[in-house]
């Protein structure tokens, strides 16, 4: 009785977290394609979840708070986010990871590239600094959106946001502004 009491302990603590939701220490997301390692194709639909920048324009050493959040009433439980270049399938940039329920990634041997979910609550905005590396072009940022096992999202991007290297935006990504007195 003992031995089976202890099987039924071990299979149920195996098993039964990634039988039940997302799985928590398993990002099954791939870096290069950004597909989930399931069964179930993407979604065509519209996804119910946006990508936004605090700024449009960034020069290298800027600072950018980059938020994943849900249109509607329906949250996720996993994701992958990564800043690409127009027409890159590479992440650029490293993340600083601000917010408690992500964690960075190391896509291409690059410490924190990416940035994913820490657990598998169920997650309606995620806020992380995406910092901008040298001679990076313009770029968006791109993610996969897990709702739960059986729908996922693939390739959703934010606006453009435009590289400048003229010394008109200062270290926080804010345009800076000359006064002239005559």
């Amino acid at each position: 009785m003992r031995i089976h009491s202890c099987f039924v302990f071990l299979f149920c603590g195996i098993f039964l977290p990634g039988i039940l939701g997302f799985p928590q220490t398993n990002n099954s997301i791939d870096c290069d394609s950004l597909l989930p390692n399931y069964e179930t194709e993407p979604q065509t639909s519209a996804p119910p979840y946006i990508i936004t920048a605090s700024f449009d324009n960034f020069e290298p050493g800027n600072e950018i708070q980059v938020t994943l959040e849900a249109l509607k009433d329906v949250g996720f439980k996993g994701f992958n986010l990564q800043a690409r270049e127009i027409e890159g399938d590479v992440p650029v940039g490293t993340f600083k990871i601000t917010d408690p329920n992500t964690k960075g990634l190391d896509c291409h041997n690059a410490t924190n590239s990416a940035v994913s979910h820490a657990n598998s609550d169920e997650k309606k905005k995620v806020t992380t600094t995406w910092i901008a590396p040298h001679d990076v072009r313009d770029l968006q940022f791109i993610a996969t959106v897990v709702q739960d096992l059986e729908k996922f999202w693939v390739g959703i991007q934010s606006k453009t946001l435009t590289a400048t290297h003229s010394g008109s935006v200062n270290a926080t990504g804010k345009s800076k502004r000359k006064v002239c007195f005559e």
